[in-house]
């Protein structure tokens, strides 16, 4: 039984390896593709970094800087600005850096009035010393016209609030303060 679970990490890590390879052969022809090439597969170590290991190594890269290329801008009808990182390139952030993380709806609740709809998202990551969780909230207008359904834009919101709350992106929570 040992040995087949053995044999099976050492097949994906050939893939993840192969992976690593043909990626690096294409060329690159913008420095935004680079600079995500950069974050999802800038070495082999990179590319199983989350694999059992300490929470304390995981949250230490989770807390590094996301770089401009991957942060995405929304106007606010109100003239307001916002920075923030899409939920796909959370989730694929976490699944190299923590790839031991879960996540789960905890609730999802409409307003008296049925105009919005809030989710509560957590999200745990497994380490080989302990496991943690965070828990965050989303909120959505039922009558947004944008693209996705009010809950899919609110369990969205939710769950890059919880990866924040484990340092992913913080770094946008705190550059309008200075």
């Amino acid at each position: 039984m040992a040995f087949s679970s053995l044999r099976s990490s050492s097949c994906v890590l050939n893939k993840l390896r192969l992976c690593q390879r043909s990626i690096s052969a294409k060329a690159s022809s913008s420095p935004k593709d680079k600079d995500r090439e950069r974050l999802m597969f800038d070495s082999e170590k990179d590319l199983t970094s989350g694999i059992s290991r300490p929470l304390s190594e995981i949250l230490k890269e989770l807390n590094k800087k996301v770089p401009d290329s991957l942060i995405k801008f929304r106007h606010e009808p109100n003239g307001f600005s916002l920075k923030y990182i899409p939920w796909h390139i959370v989730n694929r952030i976490m699944n190299l850096h923590a790839p031991e993380w879960s996540g789960e709806v905890r609730s999802i609740t409409y307003s008296s009035d049925g105009k919005s709809v809030s989710v509560v998202y957590r999200v745990t990551i497994y380490g080989t010393d302990a496991e943690i969780y965070r828990e965050s909230t989303g909120t959505a207008s039922v009558d947004d016209p944008g693209y996705g359904d009010p809950v899919q834009k609110a369990e969205g919101m939710a769950f890059r609030r919880a990866c924040a709350r484990f340092g992913l992106g913080l770094h946008l929570y705190h550059e309008d303060m200075s």
